[in-house]
């Protein structure tokens, strides 16, 4: 279910960016099981791992969320914060103890926005990230609900 990430942060952004960016994180900590975010929260935050491992979530209509893909240091949590309405699409839980790296999501857009370069390089980041989220969800989806055949 999960792979390595060829969209880590250290290996899309330049140093230049990444230390902008970085410039306005705050270290946070989550225990295993809390809840980082809910779909259908409000999206004022995003992350990114520093050690541990956080579990996207779709979740399901009757039962347990589905864990689409598991997350892990230098991956961003969360891509909802930059695409309006602002409102998460999946849900996240530490499944073990996290430590990451916090970012205000209205402060970053607001970098953005200031330099077009900037905003251009955070954004086909998050762009990358949303697409490989996006098949990594397809392709969870289908293993859960395709029909089975039997060899038999």
């Amino acid at each position: 279910m999960s792979t390595p990430s060829p969209i880590r942060i250290a290996a899309v952004l330049s140093a230049e960016y990444r230390g902008r960016l970085m410039s306005q994180a705050r270290e946070v900590n989550f225990p295993e099981g809390a809840k980082i975010f809910e779909e259908g929260s409000r999206a004022e935050s995003f992350w990114i791992v520093r050690s541990g491992t956080v579990t996207l979530q779709v979740p399901m209509p009757a039962g347990r969320p589905a864990p689409v893909e598991n997350l892990g240091p230098g991956e961003l949590v969360g891509w909802s914060w930059l695409f309006p309405p602002y409102t998460w699409q999946l849900s996240a839980e530490a499944m073990t103890p996290v430590r990451s790296y916090e970012f205000d999501a209205t402060a970053v857009r607001m970098m953005m926005d200031a330099d077009p370069a900037f905003g251009s390089a955070i954004g086909h980041w998050v762009g990358r990230v949303l697409a490989m989220r996006l098949q990594q969800t397809r392709t969870r989806l289908i293993d859960l609900y395709a029909p089975r055949t039997s060899t038999a």
